[in-house]
């Protein structure tokens, strides 16, 4: 049976004041690096970052550009507002569900979301709305982690699947790269230089 969405947010929300350490090996070892590549492609006036979390992308933001950010956890938040009022920086945080977005139709020049798709109960819901949210031309940037290629990997991942998704509410068998190409973005481009399991994916609307 599939996690809802509070439950997903009360674990979020448990794990907000320690998230930061939790990953931070894979943040320092890996995730880092990914992160300021996927940022180094966001542009335009107007750029919306969905699932801010504790506010771990706040140092890739572009220069002279409006932000906004979400997150449906409001301990998450929390945590991305202290982070903000520290770094001294202008971004408009929202307390918001990616699968009802409370923003006008064709109003982001560029949406952005890492390792967020993981853990949204109805992906395609999601993907939709931001979808309904970038203006004609604009662009999705995802960082996500994927259900491996592997046969026997894809097996385990999902056998594993349902004790991670309790334990902190994330997925790791999505198959967001299908699930995208289920919206109708005029193209989808995936970084070669994606890993098996962690893919770099940029949609144009």
């Amino acid at each position: 049976m599939p996690v809802s969405g509070d439950k997903i947010r009360q674990r979020y929300d448990r794990l907000a004041p320690w998230f930061d350490s939790l990953e931070g090996f894979l943040e320092g070892l890996v995730f880092h690096r990914l992160r300021k590549k996927l940022w180094a492609k966001a542009c335009g006036e107007h750029i919306l970052e969905v699932g801010v979390g504790t506010g771990k992308n706040f140092s890739f933001y572009p220069d002279g550009a409006r932000m906004t950010a979400i997150d449906f956890s409001p301990k998450m938040l929390e945590q991305a507002e202290r982070k903000r009022e520290r770094k001294q920086l202008a971004v408009h945080l929202d307390l918001m569900d990616v699968q009802s977005l409370d923003y006008a139709d064709n109003c982001f020049d560029t949406v952005v979301a890492s390792f967020v798709f993981c853990s949204v109960p109805r992906p395609r819901k999601g993907l939709k709305e931001l979808y309904r949210v970038l203006k004609p031309g604009g662009q999705l940037l995802l960082l996500e982690h994927v259900l491996s290629s592997n046969k026997f990997m894809a097996k385990l991942m999902n056998l594993l699947n349902p004790v991670v998704v309790r334990l902190f509410g994330a997925n790791i068998n999505r198959q967001t790269v299908k699930n995208v190409q289920a919206c109708p973005f005029r193209s989808i481009y995936i970084d070669p230089a994606s890993s098996d399991m962690i893919k770099l994916i940029r949609a144009v609307k």
